[in-house]
């Protein structure tokens, strides 16, 4: 059996107060340790806007020292998968962060992203190689959105860089993918995004326009229905036995709706077993008083 990892895009949101996190909080209550006690593995987000500073990365650390099976996994800097603009003291960065959370044990690997407008050209092909290369002894999640990278040509020349396919579900939209997880490499990495066709369609007509936090994550505003989890546990059933690990995280923030569907997934991936669901979540969410101790 693959082993399960289950969890969130990020940990940080404070509209999860009320609906994961508790109302009331104290002073020495801390956000990553009360995450970690309801799931092992997180997705940092944050990586991808900035470098974020050693000395963080082993706070986290820390924060989980009680937790064995923790893992992070690092969303690699947009300079890198958008910008294609990096040097060494870049590429040191991140490496630092990595290996620091490699050596404590606690690194699942780097996803690597590009954006829907990356298509497949003989000049993305040796950006994304050259990237891949630079990263090459860790493990390495390679995401892309456009269908034109979806055949065996591609995925060889990711199985054979150390790396896996990260398998997306988001409204289909254009040219771009769509959710059929594919076994490549030792692991199943797959990320939710909802599924809010209408948000997400004003969310590309607004690009590039000044937004709230709301509105820029109104796409994601998503809670996937029973029906749904169903068909997505069919899809990852079909490929399970394939890999050594399998990553499932939630995207779809906010308000909670991440914790909810990462917890049923936790549940229903893991044969159904019992889970512990925080309060917070049992009352915002009654449904999972099904899958809850």
């Amino acid at each position: 059996m693959a082993k399960l990892y289950a969890g969130t895009a990020g940990w940080s949101y404070k509209d999860w107060i009320g609906s994961f996190y508790p109302a009331a909080q104290s002073s020495t209550f801390d956000w990553l340790q009360f995450y970690a006690r309801y799931f092992n593995t997180v997705e940092v987000n944050a990586s991808y806007y900035t470098y974020i500073a050693p000395r963080t990365v082993e706070g986290w650390i820390d924060k989980v020292e009680d937790k064995e099976d923790f893992l992070f996994t690092l969303k690699l800097h947009n300079d890198f998968t958008h910008k294609n603009s990096y040097d060494e003291q870049k590429i040191k960065a991140v490496k630092s962060n990595l290996d620091k959370l490699g050596n404590a044990g606690r690194l699942g690997g780097l996803l690597i992203q590009f954006p829907y407008s990356f298509t497949l050209t003989k000049e993305n092909a040796n950006r994304a190689k050259k990237i891949m290369d630079i990263f090459s002894e860790y493990d390495k999640f390679i995401e892309v959105r456009h269908k034109s990278w979806m055949m065996d040509r591609f995925f060889n020349f990711v199985a054979s860089g150390n790396s896996s396919l990260c398998t997306i579900d988001q409204p289909v939209i254009g040219q771009a993918v769509t959710f059929n997880p594919i076994a490549v490499g030792n692991d199943l990495y797959i990320r939710f995004h909802g599924r809010n066709t209408k948000a997400w369609k004003n969310s590309l007509t607004n690009m590039g326009k000044a937004q709230s936090y709301e509105e820029q994550s109104e796409r994601y505003d998503y809670l996937y229905t029973p029906g749904e989890l169903a068909e997505i546990e069919q899809k990852i059933n079909e490929v399970l036995d394939t890999v050594k690990r399998i990553f499932v995280i939630l995207n779809n923030h906010p308000h909670g709706n991440a914790v909810a569907n990462a917890l049923e997934l936790l549940h229903i991936l893991n044969e159904r077993l019992k889970i512990e669901v925080p309060p917070a979540t049992l009352k915002t969410f009654p449904r999972l008083s099904q899958i809850s101790k």
